[in-house]
Formats: C-alpha cells, sequence, structure tokens
C-alpha cells in the first residue's frame, strides 16, 4: 500500500515538473517569436525608410539633370545669340566704313592743291591760276575710280551724298566753306592711286597752268568720320 502510494506521489511530482517543462517551453518559444517577429518589423520599417529616400535621392538626380540640360540650352542659347549680336554689330560696323561713318586708317596718298603764286594781272586767264571746285571734283572721282575706299577733303570725308560746289573763292563740300590749300587724302592701294600723277593726268595738266598739285604716297592716312545727317529723300528700304 506504501508502495502505490509513493510510486503516486513521484508519478504526481514527474507530471508537475513535466508540465512545467512543457509551459517553460511554450513561453520560451512565444517570446523567440515574438522577438523574431519584432527584428522582422524593424527590418521592414527599415528597408522601407531605405527605399523611400532611395527614389528621393533618384528624384533629385533626375532633377538635377534635367536642370543641367536646361543649363546647357540656355548657355547654347546665350552663346548663339552673342554670336548674332556680334556679326550684327560687325556688320554695322563694315556698313558704316562704307557710308563713311567711322572714322578710318590705312595707306594711301595725299594729293595737295594749292593756287598759283603768279601775279594774276600776268596771266591771260586769271581763272586758271586758281583751284576750282571742278578741279576737286575730277580728282576725287579719279581716286574712286583707282579703288579708294576712304576720301577726305580738308577734314570733310566724302560720301555718296557730298556735294562739291563752287563759292566764290572758296569751295563748299558737306556744307562747310573750305579754300585753298586743299589737301585730298585717299585710302587705297597706293600703286593704283598714285597713277593720277601719269603723264598726260589732270594733275600734271593743273601744274602746266601753274597751279600747285603734289601728290605723294603713304603708309598712315587717317580719315575722319563724315560727322553731318545722312537723309534719303526718295530711297526707301525694300522690307
Amino acid at each position: 500500500m506504501n508502495n502505490n502510494k509513493t510510486t503516486s506521489i513521484v508519478l504526481g511530482i514527474m507530471c508537475m515538473a513535466l508540465t512545467i517543462g512543457i509551459c517553460i517551453q511554450i513561453r520560451t518559444v512565444n517570446s523567440y517569436s515574438t522577438i523574431k517577429t519584432g527584428q522582422n518589423y524593424d527590418q521592414n520599417n527599415l528597408r522601407a525608410e531605405v527605399l523611400k529616400y532611395k527614389e528621393k535621392y533618384e528624384n533629385k538626380i533626375e532633377q538635377i539633370e534635367k536642370i543641367d540640360k536646361d543649363l546647357e540650352k540656355k548657355i547654347e542659347q546665350a552663346t548663339n545669340d552673342n554670336e548674332n549680336l556680334e556679326d550684327a554689330q560687325n556688320q554695322i560696323k563694315e556698313g558704316n566704313k562704307l557710308i563713311g561713318l567711322t572714322e578710318v586708317t590705312g595707306e594711301g596718298v595725299i594729293i595737295t592743291l594749292t593756287d598759283s603764286k603768279l601775279d594774276a594781272t600776268t596771266a591771260l586767264d586769271p581763272s586758271s591760276l586758281v583751284v576750282h571746285d571742278m578741279d576737286v571734283y575730277y580728282i576725287v572721282n579719279e581716286l574712286k575710280n583707282a579703288g579708294a575706299e576712304a576720301i577726305s577733303v580738308n577734314g570733310q570725308r566724302i560720301i555718296t551724298t557730298s556735294a562739291i560746289e563752287c563759292g566764290g573763292n572758296i569751295i563748299t563740300i558737306n556744307g562747310e566753306k573750305i579754300g585753298s590749300p586743299f589737301e585730298i587724302k585717299a585710302i587705297g592701294l597706293p600703286e593704283n592711286l598714285a597713277n593720277l600723277n601719269r603723264t598726260g593726268g589732270y594733275l600734271e595738266a593743273m601744274r602746266k597752268s601753274s597751279v600747285g598739285a603734289e601728290l605723294k604716297k603713304s603708309n598712315d592716312i587717317t580719315i575722319p568720320k563724315y560727322t553731318g545727317i545722312i537723309n534719303y529723300k526718295y530711297a526707301k528700304s525694300i522690307e
């Protein structure tokens, strides 16, 4: 009887111990699962944050690339605009040179015309002893035909609308009165312009009438710009 009682007690203790062990194991497994789940949750959150910032970073990179492309286009456009502006400025400068609105310098010839020093009472034709407007006119035309790119008479720039007129003992050019001596400057190829000094030419004919007519070459001639107002009354631009 005592043996059965002892056996029952031992079996009860063993069952209790086994039950306690099973409970501890269950709690351990549940705790591990809870920890593992928490770790997985944290990792998922971290991965989501990383992906979110990666997406933001890629978006920023795309924006920067777009800004760089826009900037390159702006720079290219500005460069083209500057080139167009520079071309326009160069065209204006060339146009101003052609019409005489720019001071120019270069090589060419200088022609000096002076009234004769002879006594007018000793000449059959006293008017042959002075320089006339037509003398200046013919010489200017000869210089143009010889390839002169710019011409001035006593500092007055000769342009397409310049008038050379007689005004008694003086000559009027561009509305300004000038007198002897007449210094005519011309820029161009000196060899061609100096052909005005040829035998049988107009300068020689002037010298034969005792009027002073001297021509010399020069490598440094400065011709001023036209300072008047160019007003085209009849010529109109074609749009």
